[in-house]
């Protein structure tokens, strides 16, 4: 399948989580993530602990900031509200789900391919001047160097970029990979098509 396709099938499902309802988030929190960890154990915990500041961010905002009951009716001026709890678990939890769908893209989709899909998909924005080659090979160069290590090695420190001794054989030519679609990636896509005119209309 394309890698554009698979990334704008990637896009609506992350999209799609911001409007599920709090009930069934859970259950799509625990599932993506036990599939992360299944797949891209090092990879999740990496970004994880990348995002953990803003998880204790999100629960202290809406926590202590939103009016409602308090959650210990012992302490009322130092406790957080129901209500804030609540709001920080949803948005703690769609975090969790956007952070083991990137690890699961990055994990399954190499870097050549991810980039390439990024091109197809912004070559539309050459209509108001922006190169979309240049905005992905940047991007590429970007995902390299963050993501230098191999699975399941320690990532790489930013200084060991300014070494001079840096094994500079280490770099391989940059290629920006183009795929075509294919008539099963455009035959998937009528059929969403179909599925989304059918969904809007009922």
């Amino acid at each position: 399948m394309h890698s554009g396709f698979l990334l704008l099938l990637w896009f609506v499902g992350v999209a799609s989580v911001q409007f599920l309802p709090s009930a069934g988030l859970g259950v799509v929190v625990a599932a993506c993530l036990l599939l992360a960890l299944g797949l891209s154990r090092a990879r999740v915990v990496r970004l994880l602990r990348r995002v953990r500041v803003l998880a204790v961010a999100i629960v202290v905002l809406f926590g202590w900031f939103t009016p409602g009951e308090a959650l210990l009716a012992e302490w009322p001026n130092l406790s957080p509200t129901r209500e804030g709890v609540a709001m920080a678990l949803v948005h703690v939890g769609r975090l969790v789900v956007v952070v083991s769908a990137v690890a699961l893209l990055l994990e399954r989709l190499p870097l050549e391919r991810l980039v390439g899909g990024l091109y197809s998909l912004a070559r539309p924005l050459r209509l108001i001047g922006l190169s979309a080659r240049d905005v992905a090979l940047r991007l590429l160069l970007v995902l390299r160097f963050v993501d230098a290590s191999p699975r399941g090695a320690e990532p790489m420190h930013w200084k060991e970029w300014l070494r001079d001794e840096a094994n500079d054989d280490a770099l391989s030519p940059i290629e920006l990979v183009r795929e075509r679609f294919g008539r099963g990636d455009v035959a998937a896509a009528c059929a969403l098509v179909v599925l989304a005119l059918g969904w809007g209309m009922a």
